[in-house]
């Protein structure tokens, strides 16, 4: 079984990625409307590859580092939300992104081109329940921290040191009460503006670089 997948950097970073590639098509040997159809979307950028379906990860294994970030969605449903946490979450040295099986966005071509191609370098676990794995988290370690607009502690108040877990909701309906009491502790970003919300993949960017950048400063290069 196989899937396909497109965009320039998606299809190239697939190629240097984990999964087998076993055929590219690229324009202009093959007409666009052709590259449309073997994709389904108008959006190849002239290029398109069949590839293994995505491996995903062992959810036990992303806290195997003693300084692991993990970022956890909680019913995140929009494939380019998912893609652009992804995309962060590789970006900023993340351990893995953890999403349920049910009712969330999966790892499809759509999430691959929204990440750039970073699906294919990091790993992306899925899990039953969401709470009962943050519980396991706390087991293993890790500080879980949940981003919750209402919440009176800043983001940058906090030590993103050692294991962590970084649990972000949906941008309707936040994060499910069983999912918020399962944090050690919830944190917000301070908004200034008029519409009161960013985005998961803002907001889980925005958090993961403030965790690295103190991460940083503590172990300079």
């Amino acid at each position: 079984m196989t899937e396909r997948i497109y965009g320039r950097r998606p299809v190239a970073e697939a190629e240097r990625g984990r999964r087998r590639v076993h055929r590219v098509w690229r324009a202009p040997d093959t007409p666009a409307d052709e590259l449309e159809r073997l994709c389904g979307s108008p959006d190849h950028q002239g290029v398109v590859a069949e590839v293994d379906p995505y491996p995903y990860a062992d959810s036990s294994a992303l806290l195997d580092a003693e300084d692991a970030l993990v970022v956890v969605l909680d019913q995140v449903q929009d494939p380019h939300n998912l893609g652009a946490v992804c995309r962060a979450a590789e970006v900023a040295g993340a351990a893995g992104v953890v999403i349920p099986d049910r009712r969330s966005a999966s790892v499809t071509p759509a999430v691959c081109k929204a990440s750039a191609g970073a699906v294919e370098h990091l790993s992306v676990a899925r899990v039953r329940n969401v709470a009962d794995w943050l519980g396991y988290a706390k087991q293993a370690g890790a500080w879980v921290y949940g981003a919750a607009a209402e919440a009176e502690r800043r983001y940058t108040d906090v030590d993103w040191s050692g294991r962590v877990a970084l649990v972000l909701g949906s941008e309707g309906s936040g994060l499910r009460p069983r999912v918020a009491g399962a944090c050690d502790e919830l944190i917000s970003i301070p908004l200034g503006g008029r519409i009161g919300s960013l985005n998961a993949s803002v907001a889980a960017a925005v958090i993961m670089f403030e965790a690295r950048r103190q991460r940083t400063s503590r172990h300079p290069a």
